[in-house]
């Protein structure tokens, strides 16, 4: 995979070959081909077909292609998700997205079975990470502290989604009357970033359900940037260039980046210096060569 930072990640429903087939045109940093939502329970098995069919034709790509392929699994509790990834391991997927996720346990049981299938096919150990959608659940909303400090190697990064738990909890509504998340939803999307910078992994913004808003996209994916998340997920390929625009550095952000980069680097010892007129630290020099992507994207595993 060329990119190590994916800002956008599109939803392509597993049992739509013609979809798929046309992902690369997306733009989208990362594909998620799902075996989950989109997918009815009768058409699930010729969908695993057809994703392991996929990832074989651009497993052969893996020193060449930009984008990174993510499948979504079913649930633990349906028990579907260990055909899920019997059936597409081989493939090489760069990783699973594990929905209604209710905590560690759950992310080191799936971890337990993929770490099985890579021996089975010849794949790295930890080469599949995984990003789990920590929310669509009142239960799994409840546990999303408790990803900071337990040992789960695999772990690329926390997402959260609204549909789910608005269904879980009943509610009528999951934004104000202005446009803004309610106070359960903007709760948890809190949680969600705070969560993942604490861990020191990617934090992925949820979607915006109405694909035909593409303003309303253009907004969410502004502030999903401007609130320091890293990415976001979209349902539709039309919002794949607003977000990958929305998430891209500036021409003035980069130049800032370089010059607060060139002023450490000409005061080695520094801790503290002044640029243009105002004081810069090390988490400012953490931040633009994060930025300049001198140092990799914030993926390290406790």
């Amino acid at each position: 995979m060329t990119r190590t930072h994916p800002r956008s990640w599109l939803f392509i429903p597993a049992d739509s070959e013609k979809k798929l087939m046309k992902a690369p045109e997306t733009g989208a940093h990362a594909i998620i081909v799902d075996l989950e939502d989109s997918v009815a329970f009768a058409a699930k098995a010729g969908a695993r077909r057809t994703a392991r069919d996929w990832l074989e034709a651009h497993k052969r790509q893996i020193t060449t292609r930009k984008q990174a392929r993510w499948v979504r699994i079913n649930a633990v509790e349906t028990g579907l998700w260990r055909d899920d990834l019997a059936a597409i391991m081989a493939g090489a997927p760069d990783g699973i997205m594990l929905p209604k996720a209710e905590g560690p346990e759950q992310i080191r049981l799936v971890a337990a079975e993929i770490y099985e299938h890579e021996q089975r096919n010849g794949l790295p150990n930890g080469h599949v990470r995984i990003l789990p959608l920590v929310s669509e659940t009142a239960r799994a909303a409840l546990t999303i502290t408790s990803y900071v400090e337990a040992s789960m190697p695999r772990l690329a990064g926390l997402t959260w989604g609204a549909e789910d738990l608005s269904a879980a909890i009943g509610a009528s509504r999951k934004r104000d009357a202005a446009g803004q998340w309610t106070d359960t939803f903007r709760f948890i999307r809190a949680q969600t970033l705070l969560a993942a910078h604490a861990r020191d992994v990617w934090a992925i913004d949820t979607l915006h359900a109405d694909f035909r808003d593409e303003e309303g996209c253009r907004r969410a994916a502004e502030a999903a940037r401007g609130d320091g998340f890293t990415g976001m997920l979209a349902i539709h390929p039309v919002q794949v260039p607003i977000i990958n625009a929305a998430f891209a550095p500036t021409e003035a952000e980069l130049a800032e980046a370089e010059a607060i980069v060139a002023a450490f680097a000409a005061n080695p010892g520094a801790g503290t210096l002044q640029l243009d007129g105002r004081m810069i630290d090390q988490p400012h020099l953490k931040q633009a060569r994060a930025l300049l992507g001198i140092e990799a994207a914030p993926v390290r595993p406790l």
